[in-house]
């Protein structure tokens, strides 16, 4: 289950990122931690010239960076691993909100423009490191990359990210533990959900094959797109996302890659116990099974 500090409900089981990281000791994390450095749609929250009760609204769990994660766990050898899923056009602020000092490998979902866009951020953990950063993405993904940042794959270029692409297949190795990549539709194209443990990610996708859903199921914590209410054709509404949930059975649940369409407070209102809306600086922590765990 989520690391909790009350056994009633798994919702208790968040604590503040900020909370998490001035108190961050690595001996103590025994699991995944999850922190959602963003969680909102393409536009991100404000929108650029709206003025809708969200986009002017007091309360900080409205105000939605693009969506992205860092996973953070203890290596074998005793050394944390940090690991980006997206690189968003708000990465920069993303990793200054979030204390991120060190970025070990991205997993990429897909390649539309708010998951991608900010991969020129990464020279900068090249720079103070001095190694290349690993892309995790299948073939298609990495082949927008790098036609959409060609300068950043040339070996001749300098003051450029150092980056090391690597296709991935259904299951792959990542630091010591196994991530499965499971195909889910996305309007016309796709997008690859991760799952690590019993933790699963699955942004971006208005459909769960059966193929699919039986990858997504036994899950402690699921996270999963619910753009908005009105139907939308490449993304879960926030009531398809819910019959997903059912359908999938996670213990815990919770909705990102959300619009200005759906306030906070209000939505939380109208969600079951187990289901909860994401929101930017969330964090938690899940165990990781050992047969999660390579050998």
């Amino acid at each position: 289950m989520v690391r909790s500090t009350a056994s009633r409900s798994l919702r208790s089981s968040v604590l503040s990122a900020g909370t998490l990281r001035a108190t961050f000791d690595p001996t103590m994390l025994d699991g995944l931690r999850v922190t959602f450095l963003g969680t909102g749609t393409s536009s991100g929250i404000p929108v650029i010239a709206c003025s809708c009760g969200v986009c002017s609204s007091a309360d900080a769990r409205n105000h939605r960076l693009r969506a992205s994660l860092l996973l953070e766990w203890v290596c074998p050898d005793g050394n944390v691993v940090k690991v980006l899923i997206d690189t968003t056009t708000d990465l920069r602020q993303q990793a200054l909100r979030a204390g991120i000092d060190r970025v070990d490998a991205v997993l990429y979902t897909h390649a539309h423009a708010d998951h991608v866009l900010g991969l020129d951020e990464l020279r900068i953990f090249n720079f103070v490191y001095g190694r290349p950063i690993p892309l995790y993405g299948d073939r298609q993904t990495l082949a927008a990359l790098q036609e959409m940042f060609q300068y950043a794959f040339d070996p001749d270029a300098v003051a450029v990210p150092r980056l090391m692409p690597i296709e991935i297949g259904d299951c792959f190795d990542l630091f010591g533990i196994t991530v499965e990549a499971i195909v889910l539709p996305h309007g016309a194209g796709c997008v690859r959900a991760f799952r690590i443990g019993d933790f699963a990610y699955a942004t971006d996708c208005n459909e769960i094959p059966a193929a699919a859903a039986a990858r997504l199921r036994g899950l402690d914590v699921l996270v999963i797109d619910a753009l908005r209410r009105k139907p939308h054709r490449s993304h879960f509404t926030v009531e398809q996302a819910l019959g997903e949930v059912e359908r999938l059975q996670p213990r815990q649940a919770f909705l990102t890659h959300l619009s200005h369409d759906l306030e906070h407070t209000a939505i939380q209102g109208m969600l079951p116990d187990r289901v909860d809306i994401a929101y930017d600086e969330l964090t938690i922590e899940v165990p990781l099974p050992e047969q999660s765990r390579c050998a």
